[in-house]
């Protein structure tokens, strides 16, 4: 009879006793806030681009003197007051995140893979090439590519007597594959003839269309056949390590 009591106490203990609580999963570190942000990306650049501060203030200072003196005009100066602050606000963003492009572009000049980075900022309707599609494993001078409706873009990394064979290679083959699509070649660089990698995105975006958006696809899928970007690269070219944050460059 004990042995049974005790196993019936031994049952109410195992029935009503608490279970042990399951251990939360730990919660995903979040990102950096958005003020945090645009502060990060104002204190980066700074360093590079001292000016910034003073072009950010005139241009907030201008915007609401102009509100205020329209308002005056008017009568009106408290409205226009109002209005005019988040415009300053809104102007001196502008200013900081084209600012900020030139200082990102400024960290990563002259590192491997900083034509690819580049690139990397063009807008919808552009298909990228991340990896060189060619590239002298001894020198690391490379060449990136970019498809769209002007057709297929080569920007150049490296000394332009250095990376002229790279080009003309791959621009015959190219030819070749695709002997109706435009080849189009833009050197990075400061040099006479080179274009900034801050104003490459710029200078492609300015290329005349010659494309449709189901030929642009067409092309893509042509070289992807014909396995033309399958190179490999070579230690050191990282475009993912050089290409710049826009989020955080816009402050987002």
């Amino acid at each position: 009879m004990a042995n049974s009591t005790d196993s019936d106490a031994n049952t109410k203990r195992g029935l009503f006793s608490r279970k042990p609580k399951a251990e939360k999963p730990a919660k995903a570190k979040k990102g950096p806030g958005r003020l945090k942000q645009i502060g990060q990306v104002f204190q980066m650049t700074r360093r590079n681009d001292p000016n910034v501060v003073w072009l950010m203030l005139l241009a907030f200072l201008g915007i609401v003197a102009v509100g205020l003196l329209i308002g005056f005009l008017i009568n009106n100066w408290v409205t226009l007051l109002i209005i005019s602050i988040p415009l300053g606000l809104l102007a001196a963003t502008f200013i900081l995140s084209r600012r900020a492009e030139r200082a990102a572009f400024a960290q990563i000049e002259g590192q491997p893979g900083a034509s690819g980075a580049a690139l990397s900022v063009l807008r919808r309707g552009w298909i990228l090439q991340e990896q060189p599609v060619a590239v002298n494993p001894r020198t690391q001078d490379a060449v990136f590519r970019a498809i769209g409706r002007p057709g297929v873009i080569l920007v150049t990394e490296g000394p332009s007597n250095r990376v002229k064979t790279l080009v003309d290679s791959e621009r015959r083959k190219l030819n070749r594959i695709l002997p109706n699509v435009k080849v189009h070649v833009i050197e990075t660089g400061r040099g006479e003839g080179q274009v900034e990698l801050s104003k490459v995105a710029k200078k492609v975006q300015k290329l005349k269309k010659e494309l449709t958006k189901q030929e642009v696809h067409a092309v893509d899928k042509r070289l992807q056949a014909l396995g033309s970007n399958k190179l490999p690269i070579p230690k050191g070219v990282d475009p993912f390590k050089a290409r710049p944050d826009r989020k955080a460059m816009r402050g987002r």
